[in-house]
């Protein structure tokens, strides 16, 4: 009796390519694109799925130039990649960015073209910390210091998906000593806080003249530490109806960007 013909095997599916542990994944075609128009050298890989095989073509032409690997994969394959679903079928693999640490002797030079800071402590949530870090693109503002609170949040590849981008034009620095970095930033700036009820109104603080305005956020359970209240010059809050106690962080980000940013529109 004939034996009936081996059955073909079915293949595994592919595996992803290994990606070094410390490497950075920047998902999203509005992340990725903004990557490549402000730092393409950074990246080292690229994966992308049907969907964006024509959007993605003239960075696979540049790093073909560069001899840099990519390819079209599946959008299962990206989510392996990613651990998450939300990639929007494109993945750069990037070397981390660093970030610095803050030098009170720049400020000096920060303040010499009079745009203000934003400055977190205590944000902890990264996805607050990229739709800030789009806001303050859209708008302009370059520069975010983030303090040394045991619960701020950094960059973070959540972060990067949420800022749409945003990111790739805000620099963020790092503080350290935090309370005694705001004291040498008041040599360059105005320190300005911000609290539930207790403060002035926005546009009068923020609009008056003078030294360029570093604005501080909390996060949105405490506020602001009462050491860095203290260290503040002025203190503002957005009023409101009452019927809601405050604003997601970044919605008050949001309108106080929009406030300091009138006068440079």
């Amino acid at each position: 009796m004939a034996r009936a013909p081996f059955p073909h095997k079915k293949q595994p599916p592919r595996r992803p390519d290994p990606i070094s542990p410390e490497a950075e994944k920047v998902a999203g075609w509005p992340a990725v694109k903004a990557l490549f128009a402000h730092d393409p050298g950074r990246v080292e890989r690229l994966f992308y799925d049907e969907r964006m095989k024509d959007a993605a073509a003239e960075i696979c032409k540049a790093l073909a130039a560069a001899r840099k690997p990519y390819r079209m994969a599946p959008t299962e394959e990206l989510t392996r990649i990613l651990g998450s679903p939300l990639h929007g079928g494109i993945i750069a693999v990037t070397r981390p960015r660093p970030i610095r640490v803050f030098d009170p002797a720049e400020a000096h030079q920060w303040a010499k073209d009079g745009k203000p800071l934003l400055v977190l402590d205590g944000v902890g949530n990264p996805h607050n910390l990229g739709a800030i870090a789009r806001t303050m693109a859209f708008f302009g503002l370059e520069r975010l210091l983030i303090s040394d609170h045991p619960g701020q949040a950094g960059p973070s590849e959540a972060a990067l998906r949420v800022s749409e981008g945003g990111l790739e034009w805000v620099e963020v620095i790092q503080t350290r000593k935090f309370v005694a970095a705001l004291k040498r930033l008041r040599d360059s700036h105005r320190i300005v806080g911000t609290a539930l009820g207790s403060g002035k109104p926005v546009a009068e603080v923020l609009n008056r003249p003078g030294k360029p305005v570093a604005l501080i956020l909390g996060n949105e359970e405490d506020g602001l530490p009462p050491a860095t209240l203290a260290a503040c010059d002025d203190i503002v809050t957005l009023p409101g109806s009452g019927r809601i106690q405050s604003l997601n962080v970044a919605a008050t980000a949001a309108i106080l960007i929009h406030e300091l940013a009138k006068p440079r529109r």
